[in-house]
């Protein structure tokens, strides 16, 4: 794989670990506190961070970027996903019961 392909998804998967702390920023407007907006921001944050999670494991497995930044990428969006698993799984349990 270029070198060039290499940083792009470096920075793609650096870039995903920083987008799930926005979520503070909207959390201080009251619309994003209601019932229908907070579950469908939720859910929406959760589904991207078990997404980057998938993609940064991908990106070092598969695609052979195993520099330090991917290394540390690959811990910090780990740890989201099992978040993200986990708020799913607790919306759901929440609809079910």
């Amino acid at each position: 794989m270029r070198q060039s392909v290499k940083n792009i998804l470096t920075g793609a998967a650096g870039l995903m670990m920083f987008l799930p702390w926005t979520i503070l920023i909207f959390r201080q407007y009251q619309w994003a506190l209601e019932s229908p907006a907070a579950e469908i921001m939720i859910g929406s944050y959760a589904v991207f961070m078990i997404f980057s999670g998938v993609f940064t494991f991908l990106v070092y497995m598969k695609g052979r970027v195993q520099n330090h930044l991917v290394k540390i990428c690959l811990v910090v969006n780990g740890i989201y996903a099992a978040a993200g698993v986990m708020a799913l799984g607790m919306m759901t349990a929440g609809k079910i019961m």
